[in-house]
């Protein structure tokens, strides 16, 4: 017995989560006191959705598997889309490159190096068009992983639909269109926060018109939890943004229910089980009770926290590669325990460089080997009533409430994240984990533990700098080919727009149409919002 004592206070002086919240040696049910099942736990698709929005989940439906990718050109990303779907893939995930995310041109010297490079590259309507060739967007879902320019690449997918025949209450999808995690912990915005919520609200009024299957906005703790934060910092700040929106919206003159049942989440899947299957669990339990107590939410769709998974790039490792194959199994099995709507496996080679298409195969796989080997889906909410579980969802849930109180007290986000009050937080969070990693205290597999001096190299996708040529002469003969006095008036309409208070999505599709291109909308929208840079005092 002493023995066991002493090897166990050896391996780890306190065990507790990444997020500090101590683990007990074992859970009773005197650790649930005050909980109440029938109030804070439910049934599956009933208030407050902690064990799941939907009665039967997967028994009924699956999740989507929604495997990211994009990269090079809008011809190279077609045939890896097409690849995927052919392989079991359910949804499609699309990667843009920086300069698309950040409203330049191809052709734009600040491009230069980077098109193509993380993401496929997006000019005009036209690579649009090759992008979805040959799928038909009345039958598959679509994600994109766009921010400061998503109304513009939504505007190319909707003319994209339309040149397909296909009408937009028949587009399923979602756009992520989180402006505010990118001033927390990305860096991909344009414009000041204010006029970056003005777009971000004109999708939300738009689609709840004119395209009632998409959603919205994927509001992204994802970023937030690969830039350093904790689960508990994950979710709370992921809440404090969708606070932030949603009363946008309702200052826009939208009611909480024309427009609550379209807004989607994006989480990161990271290392500890038990804590991130609590989390999940818990943020739908948030989500459900800030709908219907703070924003008088009546429609139940309302509160359904529906939520897009992605499985942690942070904690991929160069070293022993193949490692990372486990690392993102056991991500992906915490989030389908914990009820994620669609999902994302990393491929094992992504922390040297874009996937290989052999390996984003085995991500997929990995995701079928979950859903179909398992029995995990057979049932809903399989660790629902485990003492462990639902103790560690009480514990997030209560201190996720108190840093929504504390930016509360601050201002709200926005004053938050001005003050770079949210930005700290997670500095800190990511220095504290980084100086366990070096001392030890936290064992990476591969990293400081278990290391092996000579590894075998793996294959790594190289693109093709040619590519970057061939996508700029692309661009140059759509600029000769279009009507250049169509592109003239719609630019023109579409910067008298935004210096008034209308809805700017008509004037941005009608640009697209006319084969503007994504650079020269943008920089009309800089000429009248102006460029956001940051505080020196972050």
């Amino acid at each position: 017995m002493e023995q066991t004592s002493t090897k166990t206070s050896e391996r780890k002086a306190r065990f507790e989560t990444p997020s500090h919240i101590e683990l007990k040696t074992v859970y009773r049910a005197s650790d649930l006191a005050g909980f109440d099942p029938e109030r804070d736990l439910g049934e599956p698709g009933a208030y407050p959705f902690t064990r799941g929005v939907y009665p039967n989940m997967y028994r009924g439906r699956l999740w989507t598997m929604r495997q990211y990718a994009g990269y090079a050109t809008a011809r190279e990303s077609n045939r890896r889309y097409r690849y995927l779907l052919e392989q079991g893939q359910t949804g499609l995930s699309v990667a843009f490159d920086l300069p698309t995310q950040m409203g330049y041109d191809s052709d734009h010297p600040l491009a230069h190096g980077e098109v193509g490079k993380v993401g496929v590259a997006i000019d005009t309507l036209a690579d649009m068009e090759v992008l979805f060739e040959g799928i038909p967007l009345d039958r598959v879902s679509t994600s994109m992983t766009i921010n400061a320019t998503a109304p513009i690449l939504l505007a190319m997918y909707l003319a994209v639909a339309r040149k397909q025949g296909v009408s937009w209450d028949q587009v399923s999808g979602t756009v992520q269109n989180d402006i505010l995690k990118e001033y927390i912990a990305r860096g991909t915005y344009i414009y000041p926060p204010g006029p970056s919520l003005r777009l971000c609200t004109d999708i939300f009024e738009f689609c709840s018109r004119f395209v009632p299957k998409w959603n919205v906005i994927s509001i992204s703790g994802y970023h937030i939890r690969e830039a350093g934060a904790t689960a508990v910092q994950e979710l709370a700040f992921t809440f404090g943004n969708a606070i932030t929106y949603v009363q946008a919206a309702l200052a826009r003159g939208l009611s909480v229910d024309e427009f609550a049942p379209r807004l989607s989440f994006f989480f990161n899947v990271h290392n500890h089980f038990l804590e991130e299957v609590a989390k999940f669990r818990a943020a739908r339990r948030i989500w459900a009770r800030l709908m219907r107590e703070r924003f008088r939410a009546r429609d139940p769709r309302s509160m359904m926290l529906r939520f897009h998974a992605q499985t942690a790039g942070s904690t991929l490792t160069a070293q022993q590669p193949e490692v990372n194959v486990v690392r993102v199994t056991l991500q992906a099995l915490a989030a389908v325990l914990g009820g994620a709507q669609s999902l994302h496996c990393n491929a094992r080679d992504e922390a040297l460089g874009l996937p290989t298409e052999e390996a984003a195969l085995l991500a997929l796989r990995t995701q079928q080997v979950i859903a179909y080997e398992s029995g995990v889906a057979d049932t809903v909410d399989p660790l629902g009533g485990a003492y462990a579980i639902e103790s560690l969802t009480n514990e997030i849930e209560r201190r996720v409430f108190e840093y929504l109180e504390r930016i509360e007290a601050i201002g709200g986000m926005l004053r938050a994240i001005e003050i770079g009050w949210v930005q700290k937080e997670i500095h800190e969070s990511a220095y504290e984990y980084q100086r366990a990693v070096e001392s030890g205290e936290q064992i990476v597999v591969g990293v400081n533990r278990f290391v092996v001096p000579e590894e075998r190299p793996i294959p790594v996708l190289r693109i093709d700098p040619e590519i970057e040529r061939a996508q700029v002469d692309a661009l140059r003969r759509i600029k000769a080919e279009r009507d250049a006095a169509a592109v003239s008036r719609t630019l023109a309409e579409l910067e008298e727009a935004a210096r008034s208070t209308e809805n700017l999505m008509p004037y941005i599709i009608r640009a697209v149409e006319a084969y503007a291109t994504l650079g020269e909308i943008s920089d009309c929208l800089r000429r009248v919002f102006g460029e956001h840079r940051e505080s020196a005092a972050l």
